[in-house]
Parts: C-alpha cells; sequence; structure tokens
C-alpha cells in the first residue's frame, strides 16, 4: 500500500505550504533590500582564504563557484529561518550572538594600542600583581616509609653517608627553578614549606624532611627570593594584562549603557498590597 507522505500530490503541497508561510513572514517576495544577495569582492577573498587556510592551497576556479553557492544558499536559509523567528528561545543561539557582540566591543577595545607611558603607569599601579614567587633548586635522597621499617632513622643515618643514595623514586632527584607551589603540587605541602628551613645554599645535606612518598635529605642547590620584576621583563604580560582589563571596561560599560535602555518588568514577584 502506497504511504500518503509519498504523494507528489502530498508533496507538492507541504512545498506550497512551506513557501507560502516563508513569504507571509518575510513580507512577500517583492522586490525589497530584503531579497537582493550581493556577492562582494571581499566575500570571495574571505571564502578563499578561509579555504587556502583548511586546505593549505588556493582554491579552483570550480571550488570557488562552489563555495558561493554554499553560502549563498546558506545566506538564504538564515535569512529566512530569522524572518520565522527560529532564533527564538534558542540557547545555543542566544549564547552565540551574546559572545559575538562581546568581541566586536572587545575589538573596539582592542583598535587603540596602550602607548609606553598608559603601560608602564599600569605595571606601577599594580607592581605586586606581577611579583614573582620565590624559586628552590633542589637535589634530594628518597628514603620510602613502604619499603623501610624506619625511614626517617635510615634518612637521619643517610645524613652522615653520602653514599647511601636511598630508594628508587618515581619523579625527578633534582629540581630548579620551581616555586613553592610547583613543589607543593609535586611532594606535598608541608616539604615545600620545610624547604624554607634549610636555606641559605650550600653543599650540605639538610633534613630529613617528610613529603607525600616518605621522607628526603635535600640539598639546596639554587634559591631566588620573591620579588617584582623589572618592568622591561613583564612588559609582554603587562600589555595583555592591560587589554584584559580595557575589554572587561568596555563590555561592563557597553552593558550599563544597554542595560539604561530596558525596563525590566518581573513577573514572577507578586505586587504589593
Amino acid at each position: 500500500m502506497k504511504k500518503w507522505y509519498a504523494d507528489p500530490l502530498v508533496i507538492f503541497l507541504l512545498i506550497g505550504a512551506v513557501i507560502f508561510l516563508l513569504d507571509r513572514a518575510s513580507g512577500g517576495f517583492g522586490e525589497d533590500a530584503a531579497t537582493f544577495i550581493e556577492i562582494t569582492p571581499a566575500l570571495h577573498k574571505r571564502l578563499a582564504d578561509q579555504w587556502q587556510a583548511q586546505m593549505g592551497r588556493p582554491a579552483s576556479a570550480e571550488e570557488t563557484r562552489s563555495l558561493i553557492e554554499q553560502w549563498i544558499r546558506e545566506e538564504i536559509y538564515y535569512r529566512e529561518a530569522m524572518a520565522l523567528g527560529l532564533d527564538r528561545n534558542d540557547t545555543i543561539i542566544r549564547r552565540r550572538l551574546a559572545q559575538k557582540l562581546n568581541f566586536l566591543t572587545e575589538d573596539m577595545a582592542d583598535a587603540a594600542e596602550p602607548t609606553a607611558e598608559e603601560l608602564h603607569r599600569y605595571f606601577e599601579a599594580r607592581a605586586e600583581s606581577f611579583r614573582e614567587p620565590a624559586r628552590f633548586g633542589f637535589e634530594h635522597r628518597y628514603f620510602s616509609a613502604d619499603r623501610r621499617k624506619d625511614a626517617q632513622a635510615d634518612a637521619q643515618a643517610a645524613l652522615q653517608d653520602e653514599s647511601q643514595a636511598g630508594d628508587p623514586f618515581i619523579l625527578q632527584k633534582s629540581y630548579a627553578g620551581r616555586s613553592e607551589r610547583e613543589i607543593a603540587d609535586l611532594f606535598g605541602r608541608s616539604f615545600a614549606e620545610a624547604l624554607q628551613s634549610l636555606l641559605p645554599v650550600s653543599e650540605a645535606w639538610r633534613g630529613p624532611i617528610q613529603s607525600a612518598y616518605g621522607w628526603h635529605l635535600v640539598r639546596l642547590t639554587q634559591y631566588s627570593p620573591t620579588h617584582v620584576p623589572e618592568f622591561s621583563s613583564v612588559a609582554d604580560k603587562v600589555l595583555e594584562e592591560l587589554r584584559l582589563e580595557r575589554r572587561r571596561e568596555a563590555n561592563e560599560a557597553l552593558f550599563a549603557d544597554l542595560r539604561a535602555k530596558y525596563e525590566i518588568r518581573d513577573l514572577t514577584v507578586s505586587p504589593g498590597p
């Protein structure tokens, strides 16, 4: 038995209904500005550049025609979908459009490059935020609490005998230029904090100090105290931070201006007596 929706007459009527709805939604297919589609040199270049970036070679003449036709199809569908209001109540589209408006605002904020004076002033006002943490370099000999009956005592005895190399360790035997936070991520907070007590740097082994793995003898090989760096060494970071701040300020200013245009009515709040 032939299915009703496969009947050519039904298909024709459905297509006609869709065309009618699109016609009504877009105000008819009269020759107004909404029905003109312009293929500009800028569009040609953008599509060609996108193809080049994706394929690693220029598009051929046939491929270019195909790209244009694909763009025309997409543009027509986009316009008709907007005319039908298909963008409404769509969370993904709402968020994407809001994001694009933010990007546009940020691009405008980035248009004016900060001057050298502005960068220096920004750095001086926020110098503490660019402070470098103290950094350590060290070697260690590991004594496993799992393998030994008294790892702490064995480590203590090994202070006088450098031939006792300790047990195999899953991480490195030496480190350089690591911050306390980085060391804590590897060995645990108590180990990282104990390194300060081993100063100053010397050839002597000190400890033992405990980590998340067991006990260690440590020889400090490097130490640089916390400090605010010279501007020249963090100029790129200062520039990026200033740009980010300007983008945030631009977005906040834009939203404040737009927010003032709207009256917000909260229908979930019951009116007072």
